[in-house]
């Protein structure tokens, strides 16, 4: 099993993606990367902690790649856009992958670049490549927050 952890905006949305993914054994959504120590929501929302709202997936790499998520991760928001996916704004919905080890962050890197090489998206990728900090888990309720509103996607 591995893990690896990513910021894509809402994290209800970001997990809900990831939970259809096959290989993906588990989803956690939390916050990392701020300086505030065991931050609630209420806190995070002010934007002022330097938390992001994140989903640490646990995988298979047997099964599903870390490739293959970096994959999906760059086609279900945009990475172009700094602090700010959709209606939401703020550096707690910033885009960012936090690499949990050496490879994560070279193939992370290499597929950023590749997709700013080709133009793949109208403006050059803004998202954070850093490593993890410490994960603190987000409240109960919003672990699978659309799964138990009977919804599939936050907007």
């Amino acid at each position: 099993m591995a893990v690896t952890t990513f910021a894509a905006g809402c994290f209800w949305g970001v997990e809900a993606q990831f939970k259809q993914v096959t290989g993906v054994i588990s989803t956690r959504v939390g916050y990392t990367n701020g300086i505030t120590k065991d931050p609630d929501y209420k806190q995070v929302c002010t934007g002022t902690t330097g938390h992001a709202e994140v989903v640490e997936i646990s995988f298979d790499p047997d099964v599903v790649s870390f490739t293959s998520l970096l994959d999906i991760f760059w086609h279900l928001h945009n990475p172009t856009t700094l602090n700010r996916q959709g209606p939401d704004i703020g550096s707690q919905y910033r885009s960012a992958i936090f690499y949990h080890n050496e490879q994560q962050r070279q193939q992370a890197e290499q597929s950023k670049q590749t997709l700013d090489d080709r133009h793949y998206f109208p403006s050059p990728i803004v998202t954070e490549i850093t490593a993890i900090a410490t994960f603190y888990l987000a409240e109960e309720y919003h672990q699978c927050y659309l799964e138990k509103q009977g919804l599939g996607s936050c907007h």
